[in-house]
């Protein structure tokens, strides 16, 4: 995930996003390619059109926040995406290591007994994940909830989401929706790889499902991003059926680069009864959190 290339690859992905009308610029001759022109960008960011393709050929490093912000507007970013472009130029001039609060401990990350604490007092599934998606932590329903994902993991390591959704045919069963589930999942490391491009397991982790999964791949050169903060989800669990449950996901101050998804059901709701059952099949269990990769 060389950074240069990841800068180009991005800013032509979102200007091949933008039409004319959308930008409220005249359609003026035949386009070869779909979006905007390199010159169009650049009158709307209010730079030189060399300027701008010096920035499209991925030498961002030293770019003024100003700037910056003018391409957001341009190419008229989300939230996410105008994150997503100033941690790459942040990347690519070195300041994003300073800039990230992430700790680099030892490979092995066990919740502490206050947190776990926390996500046993919590009624409904809790769980928690880094942004290589793998999933670190949960009160006892969540890990009732994820039992496939558990189950599925060979050997070493923590559950993780992204090798579940594009290497285990179980997943289709699991979510109703797979292919909202495997968009949002390469859109949070596609995120995460612009937070902390440094990251050699999420390298390696990217590596592995591009050889091993054409969807993966495919969704991987969108190069698209998103926040993961709250909505709604389906699920289809095999024991209790079709899960429709609410969640809100925030980054955890204490434990930087790490995220706590607490879900809910609807009172009284088909799914409220479901997770009834799945608790009551499990009672009496312990839930005994492994050391996991952080």
């Amino acid at each position: 995930m060389d950074n240069r290339a990841e800068v180009r690859e991005f800013l032509l992905s979102r200007r091949a996003k933008i039409t004319t009308r959308q930008a409220g610029l005249p359609d003026a001759g035949t386009r070869r390619v779909p979006g905007l022109r390199r010159s169009e960008v650049a009158l709307l960011a209010g730079v030189s059109v060399e300027y701008y393709a010096k920035l499209e050929r991925g030498a961002i490093a030293g770019v003024s926040a100003s700037v910056l912000n003018a391409l957001a507007r341009a190419l008229q970013l989300d939230d996410a995406e105008r994150a997503h472009l100033f941690h790459l130029a942040h990347a690519a001039d070195g300041t994003s290591a300073g800039m990230r609060p992430r700790r680099r401990p030892a490979r092995q990350w066990t919740p502490p007994p206050s947190l776990q604490w926390v996500l046993d007092r919590f009624s409904a599934p809790a769980i928690v994940r880094n942004g290589r998606m793998d999933l670190l932590a949960t009160n006892h329903l969540g890990r009732a909830m994820h039992a496939a994902l558990y189950e599925r993991t060979p050997g070493e390591g923590p559950p993780n989401f992204a090798r579940y959704t594009f290497l285990d045919d179980d997943s289709h069963h699991f979510y109703p929706d797979w292919d909202g589930a495997a968009d949002t999942c390469v859109a949070i490391l596609h995120t995460e790889a612009g937070r902390d491009p440094h990251d050699k397991a999420l390298h390696d982790l990217v590596g592995e499902l591009s050889t091993r999964s054409e969807s993966f791949r495919r969704r991987w050169s969108a190069h698209d991003v998103r926040y993961h903060g709250a909505g709604t989800k389906h699920f289809r669990h095999r024991e209790v059926g079709g899960l429709e449950l609410a969640y809100e996901s925030v980054d955890m101050i204490s434990e930087p680069g790490l995220t706590l998804t607490l879900y809910a059901a609807e009172p009284a709701s088909p799914t409220a009864h479901a997770l009834d059952l799945l608790a009551s099949w499990t009672a009496g269990q312990q839930h005994a959190p492994d050391s996991l990769t952080s």
